[in-house]
């Protein structure tokens, strides 16, 4: 079953085994995220992905923020 994580990250069981994307992408949130953790700026990852929007970036670092709290 399709469920909403957030507006910007998507989990469907069809697309990409369920790993949470952007805006039903196959450009997984964590992707993103170790782009940010491995010193890419907001311009350079833009510039990788063309299809990302700035607020994608910042969706995914909230996204995983918020699952880390799940704990």
């Amino acid at each position: 079953m399709d469920k909403p994580a957030h507006e910007r990250i998507t989990i469907r069981q069809d697309q990409m085994g369920g790993v949470p994307c952007i805006r039903g992408l196959r450009i997984p949130a964590a992707t993103i995220v170790g782009r940010v953790a491995n010193g890419m700026t907001e311009a350079e990852i833009l510039d990788a992905y063309p299809d990302l929007e700035a607020e994608d970036i910042r969706a995914s670092l909230h996204f995983a923020a918020e699952a880390l709290q799940e704990t």
